[in-house]
């Protein structure tokens, strides 16, 4: 009875104290423009408790006893605030923070089991040191990632990563603001992502994670996927000119359409262009011309829904030297600069619509949606094997096509606590169509006339997806995140040079799950295993021709990895990672054919380290090893064609409080097998590059230079048969397309 009587009375004075239990919520915005800052990370000192901003810069906390608190927030390349609050009961002390942009402490920087699986420490720390001066420096962001250029400039670049040559983006998914940048089923190669339409100037951030770990992350994320976020705002405007050697010029200029007027309402809008023109290193002059423009506006619809609303249109047209053998070099037919046939080059297009609307509801439950939409146009003449199948006129080829690519994506995120595990659900759905007019490929002469069509159609693809992911912070130190995704693609392609012309179809579907765990020893230490299945579509035009066979050959990975800060200016993050693919099977745009190279495996070692010297000397490092290797194939004829076995990138970077910064970085790839049996091997390279501003308030003078030591190096290589005007067979070795010499610019921003 008494047993009774008390457990009663226990219960009745929980709920009491509970119902009297108060709560701290609030908004974090940026001092700089008064816009939110989204992924800030805030703790109550002394409890371990802590969250993240959302999406609308806002964070909460509840079921806290009537007490004075201590808030404590930071944030990669801001000054660590600590704010006083005083909680009462039945209440929610609301506090409202800006914070300012400061120099970057790396003591500062938190290891947290709050934000494990989408930590970024590392692109974080380097967007904010290391200045980035061209296109294909946003690429280069993530650690372990090279490119190659070979046309010159105005073709989306070669992408190398975890032991792929990932062509132009076969097996790396790429967006920016959540935009797709791949386009399926092109005209030059499957999965082809040029990025040529972002002004560098514009990033804000890069997101990316190595592997298919992610379930809101579909077709192409095999060897992993990048998010490249542009500005929402501008600090300033300014207007910014680049000159150069080899007749290079550039100009940019972004204008706050807003100005202080957009801050007090928490909107934002400006516009940018850029404009460049070089004729390049080449013997023959590139005439490379490019234009972009940007406008991009932000603000609300509502209390809690945001609007941001980008349109951009790019164009792009240039001539280029494309691939010289060794033997043309070594017998002096032509310069390491020169060319076989100059008349290849290329003109492109692209038009974009990018809508991103997102609701926090007062249940702290978060709604995303995005629709976009781009109009795209390529044109491409390439010549690899000279005069090989037509010795009178020669190789050259043609990729042309028209497309129209639209979508949707949208999530509904949801925040629960079950005792003292706090579940974060998210239900997703995305869709996909490319619609593509005369995808082409045609024998052609002089870039003017046309020899042979080889193939010309119509391509309509569709690929919508569902998924479910949880993420469950089972403890301060133990977080589990649980998906699944499932994918369906239908393939059409019709064929406008059968008789009559036909069209066929193609559907299939895949199911992607994944697990990923995470263990937080302290603040210095975090351990992180990621498994899970993603895929790589093949394009429309093979599908459809096997009937609907190996669309969606699956990939399998797993990371167990580590960071560690043993110092607190020491920070490392390092990999032991495996790949399994069903099957490399890949339409080769060049020749219009299928080589199924059947399955394969990788695996490797990701180091990354990141050490603040001084208070304004920075050094980073990145070693990457990787093992790629053919199943199917017999061993010593099982290596895969131009797969990077050893990279490493690294340097200093200085930021110092009167003006001054820079970066001193090189960049190396080892040797690697060029075919199957490694008697033909592509040569590794090693370069450095220089970059040194000065600023003042209003002004910014930056000189850049690429290879500074001026080292002779090809940047892209293939193990290629062909044949030269008035060779009697053909050979097959090395053809190459030179790396950059000492290219220095100068350029002038202006600030007001």
């Amino acid at each position: 009875m008494w047993t009774k009587i008390l457990s009663l009375l226990f219960l009745l004075a929980s709920l009491q104290a509970y119902a009297h239990l108060g709560h701290i919520a609030g908004k974090v915005c940026d001092q700089a423009t008064n816009l939110p800052l989204s992924g800030v990370t805030v703790q109550l000192t002394g409890l371990g408790k802590a969250t993240i901003t959302n999406e609308l810069g806002q964070y909460r906390f509840d079921g806290l006893v009537a007490s004075p608190y201590k808030i404590e927030l930071s944030h990669v390349g801001f000054k660590t605030q600590i704010v006083a609050a005083t909680v009462l009961d039945d209440q929610t002390t609301t506090v409202n923070i800006v914070m300012a942009a400061t120099s970057v402490e790396l003591s500062e920087v938190v290891v947290s089991s709050q934000r494990a699986h989408d930590q970024q420490l590392i692109s974080s720390l380097d967007i904010k040191l290391r200045p980035i001066t061209n296109s294909q420096e946003i690429l280069r962001m993530v650690p372990g990632l090279f490119i190659g250029q070979h046309a010159g400039g105005g073709k989306a670049e070669q992408i190398f990563l975890r032991g792929f040559d990932l062509d132009h983006g076969t097996d790396i998914r790429l967006t920016v603001d959540g935009m797709p940048v791949n386009m399926v089923s092109h005209a030059h190669g499957q999965g082809y992502a040029d990025l040529h339409f972002v002004i560098p100037e514009l990033i804000e951030g890069v997101d990316f994670k190595k592997g298919p770990y992610r379930a809101d992350k579909g077709n192409l994320t095999t060897a992993g996927w990048v998010d490249f976020r542009t500005r929402t705002a501008l600090d300033r405007s300014f207007v910014k000119l680049e000159a150069g050697q080899y007749d290079t010029y550039r100009a940019v200029a972004g204008l706050d359409l807003l100005g202080e007027r957009g801050k007090a309402k928490n909107q934002s809008a400006y516009l940018a262009s850029e404009y460049s023109y070089t004729n390049s290193y080449f013997d023959n002059p590139q005439n490379f011309k490019r234009l972009n423009v940007v406008g991009k506006y932000h603000g609300h619809l509502a209390a809690n829904t945001n609007l941001t609303l980008t349109g951009s249109t790019f164009w792009s047209k240039w001539n280029h030297s494309g691939q010289i053998p060794d033997r043309a070099v070594a017998s002096g037919l032509t310069d390491f600069f020169g060319s076989i046939d100059p008349t290849e080059g290329g003109e492109t297009s692209r038009t974009n619509v990018n809508a991103q609307l997102v609701t926090v509801t007062p249940r702290n439950h978060v709604i995303k949606n995005q629709f976009f939409y781009s109009n795209y146009n390529f044109e491409l003449y390439s010549n690899f094997t000279f005069f090989k199948e037509d010795t009178v006129n020669g190789d050259q080829i043609r990729q042309k096509e028209h497309r129209n690519l639209f979508g949707y994506t949208g999530s509904y995120s949801t925040e629960t606590n079950i005792g003292k595990t706090h579940w974060t659900t998210t239900l997703g759905a995305q869709y996909r169509q490319d619609i593509t007019h005369h995808t082409e490929l045609s024998h052609t002469k002089n870039r003017v006339e046309t020899l042979n069509p080889i193939q010309f159609g119509n391509i309509n693809e569709i690929n919508a997806a569902l998924y479910a992911d949880e993420l469950i912070q089972v403890s301060a130190r133990f977080m589990v995140n649980a998906g699944v995704r499932v994918d369906y693609f239908r393939s059409q392609y019709e064929n406008l040079l059968a008789v009559p012309v036909t069209t066929k179809h193609a559907t299939q579907a895949i199911v992607s799950p994944k697990l990923n765990l995470y263990y937080t020893l302290n603040p210095r230490v975090q351990l992180y295993l990621n498994t899970g299945k993603g895929f790589h579509s093949n394009d429309a035009r093979v599908v459809t021709a096997q009937n609907g066979r190996e669309i969606l050959p699956a990939a399998y990975g797993s990371d167990l990895g580590v960071i560690i800060k043993p110092f607190p200016k020491l920070l490392v993050n390092a990999a032991a990672w495996y790949l399994w693919l069903q099957q490399e099977f890949v339409y080769v745009g060049d020749e219009g054919v299928v080589e199924p190279s059947g399955r394969s495996r990788r695996m490797g070692v990701d180091l990354s380290v990141r050490y603040q010297l001084t208070k304004t000397l920075y050094a980073d490092l990145d070693l990457n090893t990787a093992k790629p290797r053919s199943i199917d194939a017999e061993a010593g004829q099982n290596y895969l064609p131009l797969a990077p076995t050893f990279t490493s990138t690294g340097g200093l970077s200085l930021q110092t409080h009167y003006g001054l910064s820079g970066s001193l970085r090189y960049r190396y790839i080892a040797n690697r097998p060029a075919n199957e049996d490694n008697s033909v091997v592509a040569q590794g390279y090693f370069v450095t590059d220089m970059q040194a501003n000065y600023a003042k308030r209003n002004y910014t003078l930056g000189l850049s230079v690429q290879n500074l030591l001026n080292t002779r190096w090809k940047e892209t290589q293939f193990d290629t048969e062909s044949r030269l005007k008035g060779e009697a067979a053909p050979v097959e070795e090395i053809h190459f397309t030179p790396g950059t010499p000492f290219f220095a610019r100068l350029s002038l921003t202006f600030f007001w």
